[in-house]
């Protein structure tokens, strides 16, 4: 990878704008093969002394980048604007189109947040969706760029309050689409617990499921509630809220249309990273256990007559690095099932103080 480099203290908007267009002029005129890439720009609010970090976060997201990614780093005292741009690309060995990416760095004072349209709508490329990334909160940030916000990426496991978190989910779902890397990480255990299901002679026990116990890293409620609530919408049971079981996480039942209930457990687990650690789905003596194992789901099955199977399912984790980059993907995508699944999971959390 070959990079191109502007930098300008106390600068604006528009001597951003000039420099990267300047940047990419010339770099086109030096290697007609390379193009700059039009998909997706990315504005990235954070605290100044967490920028490093964020920027890290971001250079692993793979293949899945923002064609154009402008970090927006605020530091208390700060009063003129700082940038840096940074245009990204690689010569196509091949002969074909190589790509050009560009992120920009601009560190700015909190002051400049309610003003943040003014400086951000210049640098974007025009005509991209835009998605948002309020990592720290800065919620005058938030309502500065809504008018060119298309998709708000968030993370319903960041707030210690999963309530709080899944509600503030719904209010910004009420206005943009939304990407939460919470119901992203729970992505792996909804694909393997749907093809668990899908063999016909299987999906009669989806009508016979009396339970399920969803185990989780104790900063990660909000994910094991939105797996809570996707089973629940999906299979369209009737649901009442959980309540605290003396320390041992949630527990509550949802009842079938024919008044049957279900025993729904959320519990934690002792591990480092976010996220789950393991579902258990009974069903009339049929059981299954998805637990997190090095290399991939360690699936266990109990079958009446046929006893216990176990095996490995490779491959069932992203890591943060990758949930981050699919969070950038799903930017483009349409998932229909994560809003009926946040209205559940706040329906669980309705009485839970």
């Amino acid at each position: 990878m070959s990079e191109d480099l502007w930098s300008e203290r106390d600068t604006n908007p528009d001597a951003i704008e000039a420099a990267l267009r300047e940047m990419l002029r010339e770099r086109h005129a030096a290697n007609q093969a390379l193009a700059p890439a039009r998909v997706l720009n990315l504005v990235v609010v954070v605290d100044r002394s967490w920028k490093g970090e964020i920027a890290n976060r971001l250079e692993r997201v793979g293949r899945y980048h923002a064609s154009r990614t402008i970090l927006c780093a605020v530091e208390d005292g700060r009063d003129t604007l700082d940038a840096t741009a940074v245009m990204t690309y690689e010569d196509s060995a091949s002969g074909g189109i190589g790509v050009m990416r560009e992120t920009v760095e601009i560190d700015m004072g909190p002051e400049h947040l309610a003003g943040l349209e003014t400086i951000v709508d210049p640098v974007i490329v025009s005509e991209l969706p835009t998605v948002l990334w309020c990592p720290h909160g800065h919620d005058d940030a938030v309502c500065a760029l809504r008018g060119i916000t298309d998709v708000m990426l968030l993370d319903s496991d960041d707030p210690s309050d999963a309530d709080e978190a899944l509600a503030q989910a719904q209010d910004e779902l009420s206005r943009a689409y939304v990407v939460d890397l919470a119901w992203l990480r729970t992505t792996p255990w909804r694909e393997r617990l749907a093809a668990s299901f899908d063999p016909p002679a299987r999906r009669g026990s989806l009508a016979a499921i009396d339970g399920f116990t969803i185990r989780h890293q104790a900063s990660s409620t909000a994910s094991a509630l939105l797996l809570a609530g996707w089973l629940a919408s999906r299979l369209r049971w009737d649901t009442r809220p959980l309540v605290l079981a003396n320390g041992a996480g949630l527990r509550g039942r949802a009842y079938t249309h024919t008044s049957r209930y279900i025993d729904i457990r959320l519990e934690t687990a002792d591990q480092e990273v976010p996220g789950l650690a393991g579902i258990t789905v009974t069903a009339e003596g049929y059981a299954l256990s998805l637990d997190r194992a090095s290399g991939g789901l360690r699936a266990q099955e109990t079958i009446p007559d046929h006893g216990e199977h176990t095996w490995l399912v490779l491959g069932a984790s992203r890591g943060e690095g990758g949930i981050l980059g699919e969070g950038v993907r799903q930017a483009l995508l349409r998932d229909p099932t994560y809003g009926p699944a946040l209205a559940v999971a706040r329906e669980f959390m309705a009485h839970v103080g």
